[in-house]
């Protein structure tokens, strides 16, 4: 049984500020490099130095210490919601929660980003409140997923500790609904596949175990030997679970078929050959797999999945089909 980091199943809006808060306590725990760089590239100007500071001889009005240690004051308030349900008056009041810090920033978090008229309306109060302010208070608003994005941005691939962290707040952002899905279809997410690569291209199938956490894609990639080898659009997901009653089936996403049933077996035999036990894993099932060659330009092989937006990569507003993709990304890179 997986041990997970977040809690589940009470008051959703309570618990998904506690995780959001434990997610980035941990991150602080584990690099507070790592955390406040995330606070700068999400939340604050390049001008903020939020760590602590040390100068010899710094010089002051009327004298030149030997030394200093000095950190840069500031504020994050949050306010979480289940969806856009967010109200000026209650923002406004919030606002009281800040003092004389020198960089203050209130966070807006939902599934969904605010309708415009709905920001629009309570930053031109913020704009009147900051005019009587020394220092003015900057409106960040965010989601859960864009928690997300901006962490996976700040930690490595090697970072294994805070990659299982992160997978499994994502996990739980799936289970209760906090992430919404509408751009999955732009979406191409990369798996490490060396081992099994001629196994997933010749079934059109590519397996993960079932406790990992995974954004909404409609894309797969496979990568090996420092490129992306292959992708395919996914038509189907089912999850597998063996019991002692026998093998329990799920389909996630399209429908289980006798076919489909007969590939998860095939890849549960052969996983043997790699010394993989499938007993609880999650099966996407792709129309075709394409070759491609999306090469990764950095050192190092990634750790874990990567995801992209074919959009960016390929600078669309709409994708062609799946075999054009592939083409295209032979011409690019990534990093």
């Amino acid at each position: 049984m997986k041990i997970h980091y977040f809690q589940r199943y009470h008051e959703k809006e309570n618990v998904a500020t506690a995780n959001t808060m434990l997610l980035l306590s941990r991150l602080y725990s584990y690099s507070s490099d790592k955390f406040f760089r995330f606070l700068k590239s999400e939340f604050f100007s390049d001008s903020f130095e939020p760590e602590i500071v040390f100068n010899l001889q710094e010089k002051s009005v009327e004298s030149i210490p030997d030394a200093t240690i000095t950190q840069e004051s500031f504020k994050i308030v949050v306010e979480t919601k289940m969806s856009d349900w967010f109200y000026t008056d209650q923002l406004l009041r919030h606002l009281k929660s800040f003092s004389d810090e020198k960089y203050k920033v209130m966070i807006t978090l939902a599934p969904e980003l605010m309708k415009s008229e709905k920001k629009k309306e309570f930053e031109e109060h913020l704009k009147a409140y900051n005019a009587t302010q020394t220092y003015p208070v900057m409106h960040v608003n965010t989601t859960f997923e864009g928690i997300i994005d901006a962490i996976r941005d700040v930690i490595d691939d090697r970072d294994y500790e805070m990659q299982e962290v992160l997978d499994d707040y994502l996990n739980y952002c799936y289970n209760d609904k906090l992430i919404i899905v509408s751009d999955s279809w732009k979406r191409m997410r990369v798996q490490l596949a060396s081992t099994t690569f001629d196994f997933n291209v010749n079934e059109n199938l590519y397996y993960d175990n079932i406790d990992r956490g995974f954004s909404a894609h409609d894309y797969l990639g496979l990568y090996k030997r420092k490129s992306v080898r292959a992708i395919g659009k996914i038509i189907a997901i089912i999850t597998a679970v063996t019991t002692e009653a026998g093998i329990e089936y799920k389909a996630e996403l399209g429908k289980l078929t006798d076919e489909r049933k007969q590939q998860i077996a095939r890849a549960m035999e052969d996983g043997k050959k790699y010394g993989y036990v499938l007993d609880a894993n999650r099966y996407f099932f792709v129309e075709k797999f394409y070759e491609t060659d999306f090469k990764k330009i950095t050192p190092r092989a990634p750790m874990g999945s990567r995801v992209f937006d074919l959009t960016q990569i390929l600078e669309t507003e709409q994708l062609p089909e799946t075999l054009e993709i592939a083409e295209l990304l032979k011409s690019k890179t990534w990093g």
